[in-house]
């Protein structure tokens, strides 16, 4: 399938699963024009996962297309963000002068990014600056494919509970992290957000699950809230809802936090080296 963007050369858009994802040839994201982007836009809304290969960004550069989509988010942990460029994180197992350049096996176990806060962040990026060659793929599961195929019975029961998140108490299980400070605390909040979402953009109603920060399922005690959630996380992340990215350096890859998942997978960090810049788009609260 190609875009006709005249008089640039045509989009090359290739589907990358029935449900989910679609990679995007053909656009260089530090010249963009305002056709174009609203073509990536509106691919991004109803494909949830987009793959940009062969770019060449500066953080600048970076900053700016993130930016056409909307207000930036920064991280609630600032360590290892890029200088100069606070909404960039990054993601390393590279050392300078024995210090650490960014956060190591981040992002592993299924969840949407910050969805911990009020307002969900909308769009995550990143950009693969240095891949290893083989592992720490990045996986996503299609929450809108997820609750189309439950039963209209499962449906009715779950359309209306609402799920408790808590970064504090996440926080306080992660015995590779430093304790938060009262600021941190006072900025991140217990929050409960609905576990059906609809998508502002498409209509679309998906699961908004996780693991991580999901604490319990509101109005059902523990342990059984939290197994209800857990079971749901297993059916969504099944092998019919997942989508697989195998990194290449220069890959800018999206997605739509409000209908997905993911999650990080690991590297032989023994052998490889890894440097990815990752970047966030304010969102809403969740409807």
């Amino acid at each position: 399938m190609t875009l006709n963007t005249a008089p640039h050369r045509p989009l090359e858009m290739r589907p990358l699963s029935k449900k989910l994802g679609v990679e995007i040839r053909g656009v260089d994201l530090a010249d963009l024009d305002d056709a174009v982007f609203a073509k990536l836009k509106e691919a991004f809304d109803i494909h949830g996962v987009v793959v940009l290969p062969g770019q060449k960004l500066t953080p600048e550069e970076l900053r700016a297309f993130g930016r056409r989509f909307g207000p930036l988010e920064t991280h609630t942990l600032l360590q290892y963000t890029l200088p100069d460029y606070p909404e960039i994180y990054v993601l390393s197992n590279l050392e300078e002068n024995g210090k650490p350049l960014g956060a190591h096996n981040e992002g592993i176990g299924w969840h949407t990014d910050l969805s911990y806060k009020e307002r969900p962040v909308m769009a995550t990026m990143l950009y693969g600056i240095m891949c290893p060659p083989e592992g720490g793929d990045t996986l996503f599961a299609d929450m809108s494919a997820a609750w189309d195929a439950l039963p209209e019975a499962r449906k009715a029961e779950l359309d209306g509970k609402k799920i408790q998140h808590s970064y504090q108490k996440w926080m306080a299980t992660r015995a590779d992290r430093a304790p938060l400070t009262e600021e941190q605390k006072a900025k991140t909040p217990d929050v409960t957000h609905p576990l059906v979402r609809t998508h502002p953009a498409t209509g679309r109603k998906s699961l908004f699950i996780g693991t991580g920060t999901v604490y319990g399922l509101e109005g059902v005690s523990n342990p059984e809230g939290k197994r209800i959630v857990d079971e749901l996380v297993d059916y969504a992340t099944g092998e019919d809802f997942v989508l697989v990215h195998k990194w290449t350096e220069g890959d800018v890859v999206m997605w739509d936090n409000r209908r997905t998942l993911h999650t990080g997978t690991l590297f032989d960090d023994t052998k490889y080296k890894r440097h990815i810049h990752r970047m966030m788009v304010q969102g809403d609260v969740p409807a």
